[in-house]
Formats: C-alpha cells, sequence, structure tokens
C-alpha cells in the first residue's frame, strides 16, 4: 500500500474513532487526468461541506448552504469564485484556464468539476492548490494526478501548496 494511501486511511479511521465530534482532519482530494484522445485536463475536487461552508460565510460575510433547500444560485456562485482563486494549474510549464463546470454533491462532500481545453501534449503538471489552508492550519490538500498510463499523488500542505510533476512522452 502507497505511504499516501495509508495515511488516507488512518485519518479515515482516526475520523471514525471520533464520530462523536466534528471531523477533527482537514483534507480534500483532488483528482487530475489527461484525457489525451479529448485534449482535456479534467479536474474533480472533493471537499467536505462544512468547512467549504465556513470559510465562504468568513470571506464572503455571508450564509452559504450548501446542498440543502436553502441553497441558493449564489451560494454556487461563491463556491465557484472561492475553487478558482484557491486552485492553480500549469499544464507543460504555462498557467492554465480553468472552466468550472459545475458542482455535485455526495455525503458531506461537494464535487467540484473542472477543465482545461486545448492540450495536445502533456508532459508537466504543476498544482497549487490551497482551498481551505486559510482557515485550517492543518489542511491538507491531496492531489491524484494521472497522465496517460502514469499515476501519482502529491500531499499539499500550508507550507508547502504547489507540487510541480514530469511525466514520460
Amino acid at each position: 500500500m502507497k505511504l499516501t494511501a495509508r495515511i488516507f486511511l488512518i485519518a479515515l479511521v482516526f475520523a471514525g474513532l471520533s464520530s462523536f465530534e466534528a471531523h477533527k482532519f482537514y483534507v480534500s482530494v483532488t483528482k487530475v487526468e489527461y484525457n489525451e484522445e479529448a485534449e482535456t485536463v479534467q479536474i474533480i475536487t472533493k471537499i467536505f461541506i462544512d468547512d467549504v461552508e465556513q470559510v465562504l460565510n468568513e470571506r464572503y460575510n455571508t450564509e452559504t448552504h450548501l446542498d440543502t433547500k436553502k441553497e441558493t444560485a449564489r451560494d454556487r456562485e461563491l463556491l465557484e469564485e472561492y475553487i478558482l482563486k484557491k486552485l492553480k494549474v500549469e499544464v507543460n510549464g504555462e498557467e492554465a484556464k480553468l472552466n468550472y463546470l459545475g458542482v455535485d454533491y455526495e455525503t458531506d462532500i461537494v464535487k467540484s468539476y473542472i477543465e482545461i481545453t486545448g492540450i495536445k501534449k502533456c508532459s508537466s503538471i504543476g498544482v497549487e492548490n490551497t482551498v481551505l489552508m486559510e482557515k485550517f492550519e492543518e489542511q491538507q490538500n491531496i492531489i491524484h494526478l494521472t497522465v496517460r498510463d502514469e499515476k501519482r499523488t502529491m500531499i499539499l500542505e500550508k507550507e508547502n501548496p504547489n507540487g510541480l510533476l514530469n511525466f514520460t512522452d
């Protein structure tokens, strides 16, 4: 079992043992995948709803309700604005334009879908992910990258929110 998988598994076990309190670990998981045929980089980021609501409420001085009957179009706009400010991606050394496609929900998790188009070749991907880092000192943003048959993982933290991976052609 890879080290990053073990760390994530330990965090999940810890969460289960302390389920009588709010979760005490702060993590997001982002999947970044290069689709050579479509010439796109597809991104899915997963964040705990309660954590991102706290940050949105403080950052925009509002009361945000995600995945409830109280959710408004403005709540989704704030989420999109926040994600696009906190997530930066470079492909082949150049900053990429992120196209926010939408949002979906799982139990306690918000999933944001993002796409980068016009990527004919992918030899490196750099990611800066500072989601929730202004609120939670212990925040870790796990990035799973797939380019062709190569899979890699990075763990980004407040002290080191950037990572760059090179892939073989």
